[in-house]
C-alpha cells in the first residue's frame, strides 16, 4: 500500500462520510490539532516518567484518536461505526487529577511553565490541548460534536497541568511561580 494518495494535491480533503472540504476546514483544524496533541503526548511518554502516568498516557492517547476519529466523520453523511468516547473516560481523567493533587502544594500563585524538559513538554500539551478546546468549542457552534469532546479536552487540559506540577515536585523542582510585577 502506498502512503500517498496524491487526492490531496489540489487542497482538499474527505472527511468520513466523503464529503470533501479545503484542508484549512474548521473539522480538519481540529482533528489536526487533536493528532498534533497526540504527538505531544508521545513525546511526554517518551521521558523518565513513572510507569503509572506512561500507561495514563496511553490510554489518552486512544481516546484522543477516538476524538479524532468522531472529528473526522462528516455527522451528516457517514454511516462508519466509530468508537464512542465515554463519560468514564472523563471521569478517569478527573480521578487522576484528584490523586496527584493530594500530594501537591496549594497553588497560591499562577505557574509559569518549566522546570525541567519533562515538565515542559507537559506544558506544551496542555496549551495544544487548550488550542484543540477552542477548535472544537468553534465547531461545535456550527456543525454536530459530540458533546463530551470538549469537556474531555477541558479535563485533559487540567490533567496535563496536574501531571507537570506532579512530575516538578517528584523531580524535588521548586515550581516557577508567577509574582506580577506591581
Amino acid at each position: 500500500m502506498k502512503i500517498y494518495t496524491k487526492t490531496g494535491d489540489k487542497g482538499e480533503t474527505s472527511l468520513i462520510g466523503g464529503t470533501k472540504v479545503p484542508k484549512y476546514h474548521l473539522r480538519i483544524e481540529a482533528y489536526g490539532t487533536t493528532d498534533e496533541l497526540n504527538s505531544y503526548i508521545g513525546l511526554i511518554m517518551c521521558q523518565s516518567i513513572e510507569n503509572h502516568h506512561q500507561q495514563m498516557l496511553k490510554e489518552i492517547q486512544d481516546r484522543l484518536f477516538t476524538i479524532g476519529s468522531s472529528l473526522a466523520s462528516d455527522p451528516e453523511r457517514s454511516k462508519m461505526k466509530i468508537p464512542d468516547l465515554l463519560t468514564d473516560d472523563i471521569l478517569l481523567l478527573e480521578t487522576e487529577i484528584d490523586k496527584m493533587n493530594e500530594n501537591l502544594p496549594e497553588l497560591k500563585h499562577f505557574i509559569l511553565p518549566g522546570g525541567n524538559t519533562t515538565v515542559s513538554f507537559c506544558h506544551l500539551a496542555r496549551c495544544v490541548c487548550r488550542r484543540a478546546e477552542r477548535m472544537v468549542v468553534h465547531l461545535a457552534s456550527e456543525s454536530f460534536v459530540d458533546d463530551k469532546i470538549p469537556i474531555y479536552l477541558n479535563r485533559l487540559s487540567d490533567y496535563l497541568f496536574v501531571l507537570a506540577r506532579k512530575i516538578n515536585a517528584d523531580a524535588n523542582t521548586a515550581e516557577n511561580i508567577w509574582i506580577p510585577r506591581i
